[in-house]
């Protein structure tokens, strides 16, 4: 039968690197100089947007994309999208559908492929 023990930190050993344990049994770090885990070599990818990278047509379908009221925008085109909220009653707007019809913008969303 197993051994019931009153005393967790005697049932749990822990064992650590670069921490010492005092005689009551604590545990107290040592002093190190490795550099912080938040310090990263890899590169950031780029911002996803910034103001003057895009016409108005292309930050229109962006503020559509983003719109969570018209549904999902991953896994499917801007103009499907558009066409089941429309199916769903859901009233998307007007000028998106004529962008996607003659306008010569993207058809995915722009988050398509990077998550």
């Amino acid at each position: 039968m197993a051994r019931t023990s009153t005393n967790m930190r005697g049932f749990y050993r822990q064992k650590k690197k670069n921490h010492t344990t005092t005689a009551t049994g604590c545990i107290t770090k040592s002093k190190s100089t490795k550099t912080p885990s938040f310090v990263s070599d890899i590169t950031q990818t780029p911002a996803l947007h910034t103001r003057d990278d895009f016409c108005d047509e292309e930050r229109a379908l962006r503020e559509f994309d983003m719109n969570m009221a018209y549904g999902p925008c991953l896994g499917i085109t801007r103009l499907a999208r558009w066409e089941r909220a429309q199916r769903l009653g859901l009233d998307p707007p007007k000028e998106i559908h004529c962008l996607l019809k003659g306008g010569d913008v993207k058809l995915e969303c722009f988050l398509d492929g990077r998550v």
